[in-house]
């Protein structure tokens, strides 16, 4: 099965999460197996765990790592993380890999209806099961979709194209892509339509309602956290403002120390930090993966390493699987 999804930040992610030969990997986003296949080149004797809840990924990684002995493939959301390893009989690995958000192969899959660019079908369910798109749009009240617009999306315009959403479904259902893209484009202001599709934001905002992305990124980053062992790390891959900022947040909580007052004599919280960061600012794609691949442009990647278990983590050595 083809699965496109060219890795973004390649290079920048193997030096993130220095690869041990011997170690045990987790890609928790495993896609079309690109990253995948780059910490294989690394491991000798090691293993990788590999996850997606996409169907079509899971048959595209059956069909490139089905017969090594070293992978598993796991559907699943990345969220799932202990339970994952837990079904595995693995206490800790030794690095996690997490690129988060929409695949080129979802994206170019028409009738995935993911992208406002084709006509098809209102769906945007990246593991292909449970409420659509399309159930959200013709079922949230105005409020509601006001909330998912201007929080996920980001959108300024959140109220009158709510308002014109909700006009437009008590004619007829709102049920494909260019349908309620022109609904977004009629509700912009005219200065505003030529600047970026007027569709982008709203179409992503409904994405992230219908997969949760937001609350399976936080539970995840905690979940991976824990599975690591000290030493291990822990690299996320993020493509807009709302997921970065989460990510940027959680390490920094895990990497900050002491918090009491700074005009107490000595600590009283005894708080120290669990994580150091391996890199200090983002790593972004340089001028030639830009010009190989546009869609990096706004990829961001996150690493730290675990120093030390936070209070009930996992963080004991592995069994071999």
């Amino acid at each position: 099965m083809a699965f496109s999804h060219k890795p973004v930040l390649l290079t920048e992610t193997m030096a993130a999460l220095a690869v041990k030969p011997d170690g045990l990997y987790l890609d928790g986003t495993a896609g079309g197996g690109g990253h995948s296949s780059a910490i294989l080149e690394q491991l000798v004797n090691g293993r990788l765990i590999c996850v997606d809840q996409d169907p079509d990924a899971i048959a595209a990684l059956q069909e490139r790592f089905g017969a090594d002995e070293r992978v598993r493939i796991v559907q699943s959301n990345f969220s799932e993380i202990t339970e994952i390893l837990s079904g595995l009989t693995v206490d800790a690995v030794d690095g996690i890999l997490l690129d988060i958000g929409v695949s080129s192969h979802q994206l170019d899959t028409v009738d995935r209806g993911f992208s406002y660019h084709c006509d098809a079908p209102l769906d945007m369910r990246m593991s292909q099961s449970g409420q659509t798109a399309a159930d959200l749009v013709n079922t949230l009240s105005y409020q509601e979709l006001v909330r998912i617009l201007f929080t996920y999306g980001e959108e300024k315009f959140a109220k009158p194209i709510a308002r014109a959403i909700e006009r437009e479904r008590q004619n007829r259902p709102i049920e494909t892509t260019v349908q309620l893209a022109e609904i977004v484009k009629a509700a912009y202001p005219a200065a505003k339509r030529h600047d970026k599709h007027p569709a982008r934001k709203t179409f992503q905002a409904l994405r992230i309602a219908v997969n949760g992305e937001l609350d399976r990124l936080s539970e995840g980053l905690d979940k991976a956290f824990d599975a690591l062992k000290v030493g291990g790390r822990l690299a996320v891959i993020t493509f807009h403002s709302l997921e970065d900022r989460l990510v940027k947040q959680r390490m920094a909580s895990w990497c900050t120390g002491c918090t009491c007052p700074k005009d107490f004599p000595v600590c009283v919280c005894g708080k120290t930090p669990s994580a150091r960061l391996v890199l200090r600012k983002p790593a972004e794609a340089g001028a030639q993966e830009l010009e190989e691949n546009p869609r990096s442009r706004s990829a961001k990647l996150r690493c730290c390493e675990k120093i030390k278990p936070l209070t009930g983590s996992i963080g004991q050595p592995y069994e071999e699987l």
